[in-house]
C-alpha cells in the first residue's frame, strides 16, 4: 500500500502521549490527557476512545516518589502515533490485556475506549473498530499478566517461532532526558534531600523536572544551591549574589555547570573556615 505524503508545513513526527487518570481541569472532566510540558498544565482529552492500529506493546520503567513505576505504552498506529501509558497496576492496563488477549489478529484497527469508575479508577474497553462491538472477556484480578503480555507482543511481532518460549516481561529503558540528569546529578553534588526534590515537583504536579519549564528547572537548582548556602554565609544576600556571579554568569559566558556549582561551593566553604 502506497502511503500518500502531504507536503508542506506539518508538526514533527513524534507520538501523542496519552496519559490515564480520572480527574478535572477548569471544570471539564477527563479519563486521559495530554501534557503540555511548555504551560506546564494537563489538556484534558474529550474524546473517551481511539481508533487505531495495535502496533506494540512497551514497558517502561519510570521513576516516581524515590521509586520505579513499570507502565505499559499501548503504541497505537492512526491518523498520528499515539502512546497511551498507564501503570501495569492499573484497571486500565488490565482490562485491555484481558481483551486484547481474545484479538488474534491485530492487522484490524481496535476502538480502545478510557471509561470512568469509581473511586477515580479509569477502566478499558476494548472494540472491533468494523463491526463496533465489544471484545469481553471476564475479570481476572489473578490473570498471567507477564504471559498475557508475551503473547500479544509475539502476535504483533508476526514471527511466534522467534520468540523466547519463556515468557519475560522485556522492559524497555526509558532514556534519561538531560534536564533530569542535570537535575540529579546537582542534586548529588550537594547532597541534596531526594525527598524534598520530590516534594517540590509534586507541588508542580508533576514526578520529574523534564515535565517542567527550564524556567523552572532553573529555579530548582537555585533553591537547592541556595539552601546547601544557609549556613556558610553571614549575611543571607551573599550567597544568593555570589551564585549569580560564579555560577549562574558563568554557565552563561560557556562554562560547565557542574564545575561552576563546585567551584562556588569551595570558595563558600573556604571563606567560612577563614571567618573563624
Amino acid at each position: 500500500m502506497v502511503t500518500e505524503i502531504k507536503l508542506g508545513l506539518c508538526n514533527p513526527p513524534e507520538p501523542i502521549y496519552l496519559y490515564v487518570n480520572q480527574g478535572e481541569v477548569d471544570g471539564e472532566s477527563f479519563v486521559w490527557y495530554k501534557f503540555n510540558i511548555s504551560q506546564e498544565k494537563k489538556i484534558p482529552v474529550t474524546q473517551r476512545a481511539l481508533t487505531g492500529y495495535l502496533s506494540e506493546l512497551r514497558l517502561t520503567t519510570k521513576e516516581f516518589k524515590g521509586r520505579d513505576n513499570l507502565k505499559l505504552d499501548i503504541v497505537v498506529s492512526a491518523d498520528e502515533v499515539y502512546v497511551i501509558r498507564s501503570g501495569v497496576e492499573t484497571n486500565f492496563t488490565k482490562s485491555f490485556l484481558l481483551a486484547a488477549s481474545l484479538v488474534q489478529d491485530f492487522s484490524k484497527p481496535l476502538i480502545i475506549a478510557a471509561t470512568a469508575g469509581e473511586q477515580n479508577t479509569v477502566f478499558c474497553n476494548l472494540y472491533d473498530a468494523v463491526t463496533k462491538s465489544r471484545i469481553e472477556r471476564e475479570w481476572n484480578k489473578n490473570a498471567d499478566w507477564a504471559t498475557i503480555i508475551h503473547d500479544i507482543q509475539s502476535l504483533l511481532g508476526g514471527n511466534s517461532s522467534t520468540v523466547p518460549a519463556t515468557p519475560k516481561l522485556s522492559v524497555v529503558p526509558q532514556p534519561v532526558h538531560p534536564q533530569d540528569l542535570r537535575v540529579k546529578n546537582i542534586r548529588t553534588l550537594l547532597d541534596y534531600p531526594l525527598d524534598l526534590v520530590k516534594e517540590w515537583l509534586e507541588f508542580h504536579s508533576v514526578d520529574r523536572p523534564s515535565l517542567l519549564h527550564i524556567s523552572k528547572i532553573n529555579e530548582l537548582i537555585k533553591s537547592m544551591c541556595l539552601a546547601w548556602a544557609a549556613d556558610k554565609c553571614d549575611h543571607p544576600n551573599h550567597a544568593e549574589s555570589s551564585y549569580q556571579n560564579q555560577v549562574v554568569d558563568a554557565v552563561v559566558s560557556g562554562a560547565d555547570e557542574l564545575t561552576a556549582i563546585s567551584a562556588w561551593m569551595q570558595q563558600l566553604q573556604a571563606a567560612k573556615a577563614g571567618a573563624v
